[in-house]
């Protein structure tokens, strides 16, 4: 049986460390492991209950919806911007927590990694993303964890996927989101 996990980034600049870590992530997903990048979060409006109808959300919030409900996990990737996540992440969990007690994140194994230029790796950011994946009705890994410091020096010249510390500790975190796929559908 593979394991879907679906990878949002929380970062739009064209040269993301995160979102070479997101690629890091495919590339090192272990056997029946897919790692899908969410693409789209930009097109996502600000959540808004007056556009988020019974006749139809907008188009790339429900094709947001669709791709995260058809997971078995997922993993945002979160740099920090002034001590907290990028709105566009936030934004993907306003509309994934929708409707009330049965939006997309209703019961999913919930990751949150990420890089970021300070000396903690965005902790702070990660932490308020927990949060609010928490609140959405994801199942988040408390203690699945992975914040990379110094990454516009630590990734000038290399990708983290090539970067070996980073890339085995992103696929033990794979890993345990892996399996707590069977405990929380057990």
């Amino acid at each position: 049986m593979s394991v879907r996990i679906a990878a949002l980034v929380g970062s739009l600049r064209a040269g993301s460390h995160n979102r070479q870590l997101a690629e890091a992530a495919v590339k090192l997903a272990p056997e029946g492991v897919d790692v899908i990048i969410v693409d789209g979060l930009a097109e996502v409006p600000f959540y808004n209950e007056d556009i988020d109808v019974a006749d139809g959300a907008p188009a790339a919030a429900a094709a947001l919806r669709e791709t995260v409900a058809a997971a078995d996990a997922v993993l945002l990737f979160s740099p920090e911007y002034n001590g907290t996540m990028p709105a566009v992440l936030k934004n993907a969990i306003d509309w994934l927590s929708r409707p009330y007690g049965a939006g997309a994140l209703t019961g999913k194994p919930v990751a949150v990694v990420g890089t970021a230029y300070g000396q903690f790796g965005g902790l702070w950011a990660q932490d308020e993303a927990r949060k609010a994946a928490g609140i959405a009705g994801g199942t988040v890994l408390e203690e699945v964890k992975l914040s990379v410091p110094g990454s516009v020096v630590r990734f000038a010249e290399t990708h983290p996927a090539d970067d070996a510390e980073v890339a085995e500790q992103l696929a033990a975190v794979l890993g345990r989101i892996a399996a707590a796929t069977d405990t929380v559908a057990a």
